[in-house]
């Protein structure tokens, strides 16, 4: 059991500048070990967590070990223990959190435990961002309009979430219409150091949401995790994690006129991708380092799962004591933070010598090498620069379907529809553009994109141009902070002007609630099958995610999604092509409308002000008068309402004993789906509309509830019997078993049936058959979705074979019980010969201390065929998981063994 911390001699005090103390705080200079002065900033913040932590039970003087001698134990793979200093969480995932934690203090309750023990022993902080959607567009009340259509659509949500708020310790709720999760996470709820009871100790963070990684470029250490780790690491489990490589990132040099921070992450994501980062941090440093902007720094962060790093770290230096400063944090806090962390050699200070650190590969990017760019239409790491983009739609037109590839015959390419919109005569062609979105944390963070953005707007509204009326535009920003400084800098009303009104304050477009368009123009796309695209400032943009209609999305700066509304369509060459036509008849161009970098900074310095922070998040605590109304239960267990749609108590304890299952192979297992690569958590659990002839819209329709109160699927969260019945209902999902159809169906093999994947794997349980799913590579990328591994486990999936799995994903099968099994490197599905329509049978050992992470393991099929595959059990922790049955009853078990 835990016994006193082993390290407790360099505890040391830290002293105010003034005398007197901030605190005491576990000292890495003490350790004298040279070894500790060359690791990477991000590798430090695990070294300090796992001293602090240290009880020689869940945290080993041997980890810590493993940590300092990082440049030596990084390459072979070891696991360590990680607990974070806070969780994150956003609505979607959170309401199925605080489902899965009241569900958990019923099984404690039934198995004569104490309930009391679920109860989050750190900070958790769960901000409702991802339920607001565009309704209403163009309108000066459009804010007002869609959140009374979210309260209405969500009111049991938000009452679930108001209770979970109450009947929990540590637990701060921030109300719908506050702001998006990771920007109010960068201006208000990062911390930075913590100072705990007079114990100082550096913020990190997971979340819920795999932009979580945003804060790395206030120098905090997060990132996503699935949900299910969430509430682990709320109730005091340590995370296992294999210790990272870091990718040493280094900047030089600044960037051009006219190229934004947007341009330079879409660069950045390329190049990392290329370069290969998945499970490694990523820490930038060099003398660029001075030119980036907190929330250029930020922006780069916020798309660390684009480039698939778990972390995109910018180590605190001057640039961020001065962001804090702006933020409205107050000078104590600064100081307390700056102390500590020079204290602790954890600052970074440009004006000294830099010690040479040590990292598994190193790049470096010439920053006046970024040019304007876009990335699409179906991938956040296919780049186009813009001269380029032209050319590159006409390819897209040509190619056949693929990320890069619409296959659109050449003589229907240059199709004209003609339409009427509202008795206005409209044409619409491949390319036009139907959605044009300011959207999404990764860009409203930044004050010089959005007032780059103000800037063109007013450029093209003085000059005459105007945006065509069907096209869907809109502007969320991140937190009430952009309002101010856009109402100061008196530029919100050329947005206006052109249609980009303030719609709501969350994640809208980007994570596809973008609402509907107009029934003209739908019918329009639908009936022509157009290629209609969207633009939209998010980071993003997989095939179904935007908009179900706009089958090309393309990811640009804010500026960028104004030039490209203005213009109609991504069919255009802004440097040779005009972009309308102004007020007296003369054609305008790109350049006429684009600011110069000094405008942009002259703009920012004027309006962008620290009492403008400290009045938007003063508020943010009282909530808002929808919200504040919201009559909730008391009591700290959830009275379940049985017919409800949105809130439904899980089965995951259903008749759990206290002793674990134990582990199980598979036999004769059907294969239920059998995939390419590239298959994303939105393919697996779809976040957007419930279609109307889905098995969730059956089982809504059964209740009683009407079409247009169907919701989204991540809105409904909560309710484990729609989530199942919305496991692979992607509408643009190819499995191989429908020979090149497209849809959420697939083949019941006994009976050779086309059926939803719903009613095929209910079919397989009631006959008492396993399945399991054949898949290519980066399996699972995209969302830290935890509905896209709970959903295969009510499916009755047992494992899923694939050539590669994302990070998250993985450690979310293992956490649902699901086995996830590799090919051998050049094998796949195909070269193997398997058609799917074989039976396997994947031997395990069934007591889980015969078995090793990442054995060998074979698998057979009943026609003879039998291949070796690399078990994905990567931790022991993991496998202890996967004896309990999965890490919910591991915790619950853990929980009541444990003595008080």
């Amino acid at each position: 059991m835990a016994a006193e911390n082993p390290f407790k001699s360099i505890l040391k005090s830290l002293e105010k500048p003034d005398g007197g103390e901030f605190g005491k705080y576990y000292s890495l200079p003490a350790l004298n070990d040279p070894r500790v002065d060359k690791l990477p900033y991000s590798i430090k913040i695990l070294l300090e967590s796992a001293i602090r932590n240290c009880d020689e039970f869940q945290v080993k003087s041997k980890d810590v070990e493993k940590i300092i001698d990082w440049e030596n134990s990084a390459p072979k793979q070891v696991e360590i223990p990680f607990k974070p200093a806070r969780v994150l969480l956003q609505d979607f995932t959170g309401v199925p959190a605080v489902v899965d934690l009241a569900c958990m203090r019923d099984a404690m309750n039934n198995l004569k435990g104490d309930s009391n023990k679920i109860n989050p022993l750190v900070p958790v902080d769960l901000v409702i961002d991802h339920s607001v959607q565009v309704d209403v567009a163009r309108s000066d009340n459009a804010v007002q309009a869609n959140m009374e259509l979210e309260f209405k659509r969500n009111n049991e949500r938000f009452g679930f979430l108001k209770w979970g708020s109450n009947a929990f310790h540590n637990m701060l709720v921030v109300p719908p219409g506050s702001g998006i999760v990771h920007q109010v996470n960068l201006e208000y709820l990062g911390r930075v150091v913590f100072n705990t009871d007079g114990l100082l100790y550096p913020d990190s963070v997971v979340g819920t949401d795999s932009h979580t990684t945003m804060i790395d470029g206030l120098g905090v250490a997060g990132w996503g995790v699935g949900g299910i780790e969430a509430e682990a690491a709320m109730l005091g489990q340590p995370m296992s994690m294999v210790l990272p490589g870091v990718v040493g990132f280094k900047l030089l040099g600044k960037l051009r006129d006219g190229v934004t921070a947007t341009d330079l992450v879409l660069t950045v994501t390329q190049m990392l991708r290329k370069h290969g980062v998945v499970g490694k941090f990523v820490e930038f440093y060099g003398e660029g380092m001075s030119e980036l902007s907190l929330a250029d720094r930020a922006t780069i962060a916020n798309m660390s799962p684009e480039y698939g790093a778990t972390m995109g770290f910018f180590p605190v230096d001057h640039v961020t004591l001065q962001y804090l400063k702006l933020t409205g944090r107050t000078a104590d806090t600064v100081a307390m933070i700056e102390s500590y962390l020079r204290a602790n050699k954890m600052f970074v200070d440009y004006s000294e010598p830099q010690i040479e650190r040590v990292y598994s590969a190193n790049l470096e990017l010439k920053l006046e090498g970024v040019e304007p760019c876009v990335s699409g239409p179906k991938r956040p790491h296919d780049r186009v620069p813009l001269k380029e983009m032209k050319v590159d739609w006409h390819a897209c037109l040509d190619n056949r379907v693929g990320f890069k590839g619409f296959a659109v015959p050449k003589e229907s390419q240059k199709k004209v529809v003609e339409f009427s919109f509202h008795g206005t005569p409209a044409q619409l062609r491949h390319g036009d553009v139907v959605i044009a979105a300011i959207t999404s944390c990764t860009n409203t963070s930044n004050p010089s994109v959005m007032l780059g953005a103000a800037l063109v707007a007013k450029k093209a509204c003085e000059l005459g141009l105007e945006v065509k009326p069907w096209i869907k535009t809109s502007l969320a920003p991140g937190s009430g902070v952009v309002t101010k400084y856009l109402e100061k800098s008196g530029l919100q009303k050329y947005l206006n002007h052109l249609g980009f009104n303030i719609v709501g304050y969350g994640c809208t477009t980007c994570i596809g609630n973008s609402g509907d368009i107009d029934e003209a123009v739908a019918s329009a796309i639908t009936e022509n099958d157009i290629v209609a695209s969207a633009v939209l400032s998010g980071n993003r943009n997989f095939e179904g995610r935007v908009h179900p209609l706009t089958r090309a999305n393309y990811l640009a700066s804010p500026p960028l999604v104004v030039a490209y509304a203005l213009a109609g369509t991504v069919d255009i060459d802004f440097e040779t092509e005009p972009i309308g036509v102004g007020k007296d008849g003369k054609k305008i161009f790109f350049r006429d409308i684009w600011p110069s970098n000094q405008e942009v900074a002259e703009a920012v310095q004027s309006n962008v002000l620290p009492q403008m922070f400290m009045a938007t998040y003063e508020a943010i605590t009282k909530g808002n008068p929808m919200w504040n109304q919201l009559s909730v239960p008391s009591g700290t267990l959830y009275a379940w309402d049985p017919k409800s749609t949105y809130i439904h108590e899980p089965p995951y304890f259903k008749d759990m004993t206290m002793s674990p299952p134990g582990a199980h192979g598979v036999k004769n297992a059907y294969c239920l789906l059998n995939f390419g690569d590239s298959i994303t958590t939105d393919h697996i659990s779809p976040a957007g509309s419930i279609h109307k002839d889905s098995p969730a819209a059956k089982y809504l329709m059964e209740r009683g509830v009407d079409r247009r109160d169907f919701n989204s699927y991540g809105s409904r969260r909560g309710n484990d019997e729609i989530m199942a019945r919305g496991t692979f209902a992607n509408i643009r999902l190819v499995n191989k078993f429908l020979k090149g159809e497209v849809g959420p169906k697939t083949i019941h093999h006994p009976t050779g049936e086309k059926v939803s994947v719903f009613d095929a794997a209910m079919k397989y349980k009631s006959e008492g058959h396993d399945t399991i799913i054949l898949a290519g590579a980066e399996y699972g990328s995209g969302s830290s979705r935890d509905w896209a591994a709970k959903g295969p486990m009510l499916l009755g999936v047992k494992a899923v074979i694939a050539k590669s799995f994302e990070r998250i994903h993985r450690s979310n099968l293992v956490g649902m019980g699901i086995i996830p099994l590799c090919f051998k490197a050049g094998e796949d599905a195909e070269t193997l010969g398997l058609t799917g329509e074989e039976r396997y049978t994947i031997d395990l050992p069934s007591t889980v201390s015969e078995i090793r992470p990442g054995q060998d393991i074979t698998v057979v099929t009943d026609n003879g065929k039998s291949f070796v595959c690399t078990l994905r059990f990567d931790t022991e922790v993991e496998l202890a998981y996967f004896d309990h049955g999965g890490i919910l009853q591991y915790v619950i078990r853990n929980l009541i063994g444990a003595k008080s």
